[in-house]
């Protein structure tokens, strides 16, 4: 995974950008050393966290050349949280209402995140 202008991005969108990038002649001159370029520049690699506070999806959105692709054809970027604070689970439960993200979405993530939503029932927080 990649930061990249404020963004995250899945590992084939951000070897992509940085393959561009260097075509034109754009980066760094030490790769080794993050510390010498910023992530508005040129992708750094990162660490997934353990916990997210809401569904992190690539940042190339429908371009993400890992998208996922649901039911009805609509493609959204990579999914990239490996799970979710209670906070997260809250917020996808709240996703869960009318009108508040598209309902296939939620109900994606419903899917991806079922386990820790079951967990948090069973323990009465749901």
């Amino acid at each position: 995974m990649y930061i990249y202008k404020a963004d995250v991005w899945c590992d084939s969108c951000g070897e992509y950008i940085k393959k561009g990038l260097k075509e034109r002649g754009r980066e760094p001159e030490d790769l080794d050393n993050e510390w010498t370029y910023d992530s508005d520049d040129y992708p750094k690699e990162v660490m997934a966290a353990d916990e997210d506070d809401c569904p992190q999806h690539c940042g190339a959105g429908t371009e993400c050349l890992d998208a996922e692709v649901l039911p009805s054809g609509l493609r959204i970027g990579k999914l990239l949280s490996e799970g979710l604070t209670e906070e997260g689970i809250r917020y996808v439960r709240e996703a869960l209402e009318p009108d508040i993200v598209p309902h296939e979405v939620a109900e994606f993530w419903a899917a991806e995140f079922a386990d820790q939503l079951q967990e948090e029932d069973e323990e009465g927080g749901g």
